[in-house]
């Protein structure tokens, strides 16, 4: 092996790989069995086209898996994520000198 890849990427190609295989085994199957070459070569079409968008979706959905993790991993910063001590929004407040009436 080359390299490592995540077991995502992995289920993904083999999934492009079966999809781009029986692009081609489904149109010689259709020919075998006596349809017209229009009839296998529109099939084979159809299949091709499906097959490039489910790809497009497959590698969107990886991209947007990777950025939440590493959303997940960064430290969390700014207005709505500030980290260490100090009062908090509906926490109980001890102490102070207003009367409670």
């Amino acid at each position: 092996m080359t390299g490592h890849r995540p077991p995502a990427e992995d289920t993904t190609t083999d999934v492009i790989r079966w999809a781009a295989f029986s692009c081609v085994l489904v149109p010689v199957v259709l020919l075998w069995y006596g349809t017209s070459l229009a009839g296998a070569t529109g099939t084979a079409l159809g299949l091709a086209a499906v097959t490039a968008v489910c790809r497009i979706l497959l590698r969107q959905s990886e991209r947007v898996a990777a950025g939440l993790a590493r959303e997940e991993r960064a430290p969390r910063r700014g207005r709505h994520h500030r980290g260490g001590t100090g009062a908090r929004r509906g926490g109980r407040h001890t102490g102070g000198n207003t009367p409670v009436g």
